[in-house]
This record gives structure tokens, sequence and C-alpha cells, in this order.
């Protein structure tokens, strides 16, 4: 890991815990709330390749010489305490997590990766990469929002709790892991605040392809 900064480690495996959660979360979704068989083929098939992005950095870890269950132990506790939070009662809520909750957590990861080495950052860029979950969400969803828009106001303000926890389990994360933090304020050029607050702007931008309202 000589080529890299310090915090190399807790980024991937901050990472590698958030993939294997959101296989594991997907797929509970997908048997629980999916409204049909189709969807609970595509909310699976999301499931697997967020499994196979896992196994990825698993893999880049152990070939630094890192024990993959060692990095990721430090993330357990705020991923878990999130999810717990944030368990969607239906398919909408499902959906609007997948989307919005999940993608203001990638945010937050492709930060850090701009200041690490070559290979981790491709790794991380190839694991960030959309692989359609963002297009599944918002047909779902737009099509929910024009056969029944009071369902609007309500999503929008689930969405908005998403978004909070998800900072505050990340400002958590930044406070508990030093080196992490480093990494992620020596990329952005700027404080963790301000960091967060481009992240909120990121999260506005995906509630209006949602048709929802950020709010304040």
């Amino acid at each position: 890991m000589s080529d890299s900064p310090p915090g190399v480690a807790d980024l991937l495996g901050v990472l590698a815990y958030a993939e294997l959660t959101a296989f594991l979360r997907l797929a509970e979704d997908a048997t629980r709330h999916a409204p049909s068989l189709t969807d609970r083929a595509a909310l699976g098939g999301l499931a697997a390749v967020e499994y196979a992005h896992f196994e990825l950095l698993r893999d880049r870890l152990a070939s630094l010489g890192v024990d993959p269950e060692e990095a990721m132990a430090p993330f357990t506790g705020p991923l878990d305490d999130w999810h717990a939070q944030t368990a969607p009662g239906d398919w909408l809520e499902a959906l609007v997590k997948a989307y919005v909750g999940t993608g203001i957590a990638l945010d937050f990861y492709r930060e850090a990766a701009t200041r690490v080495d070559d290979g981790t950052r491709n790794l991380v860029e190839e694991v960030l990469a959309d692989e359609g979950r963002s297009q599944f969400a918002v047909d779902r969803v737009s099509v929910a929002l024009r056969e029944d828009p009071k369902q609007s106001g309500r999503l929008a303000l689930w969405a908005r709790r998403l978004v909070g926890e998800a900072l505050s389990q990340g400002q958590h994360v930044a406070a508990a892991r030093p080196e992490l933090a480093t990494l992620l304020v020596e990329a952005s050029g700027e404080d963790i605040g301000r960091m967060f607050a481009r992240l909120t702007e990121a999260h506005g931008k995906r509630m209006a392809a949602l048709g929802l309202t950020p709010g304040p």
C-alpha cells in the first residue's frame, strides 16, 4: 500500500461493507416488497451486481495484505444502524432508498477516490458505476407518482429522512476514522462541512429526477 495515502484501507473497507449490505438489503426488499415477479427479478439482479462489487473490493483488500473482515469491521455499526433506521415500509420506499439513499452514500466514497492510487481509483469507479439502479428506480417511481400524485409528499419526507440519516452516519464515520476523513478533505480541498453541503446538492438533483421536492 506504499503507493497510496493513509486511509485507503478504510475507504476500501467501508465500501466493501456498503456493497455487501446493499446486496443483502436489495435481496430482502425484492422478496418482501416487489409487487410482481418481474420487479422481484429486476431488483434481485441489481442485488447480484452489488455482491459482485463486494467480491472485487474484498479481493483488492486481500491483494494489499489487508484482512477484509478487519477492514470492514469499523463500519459495521454505522452502516447497520443506517439500514435499521431506514428500513422501507413498502415498494416505493424501497426504490427511493435504493436511488436517493444509496446515491448520496456513493457520492461520499467517490470524493475520497480522487486521492488514491490509480489501481484503487479505477476499482472504486468500477464499483460505483450505476449499473441501471437509478433508471430502474426513477422509472418505477415516476409511473407510481403519475398514477397517484398524493404519494409525492410522503416519499419526499422519506427521502429527506434517508439523507439526514446518511449524512449523520457519514459524519460519525469521518470522526471515528481520521485517516479516511483526511483523505476526504485532501481530495475535495475543503472542510468536511462544505463537502457534505455539496453532497446535499447532488441529493437535490436526484430528488428532481424522481419528481420530488428536495425540501429544506
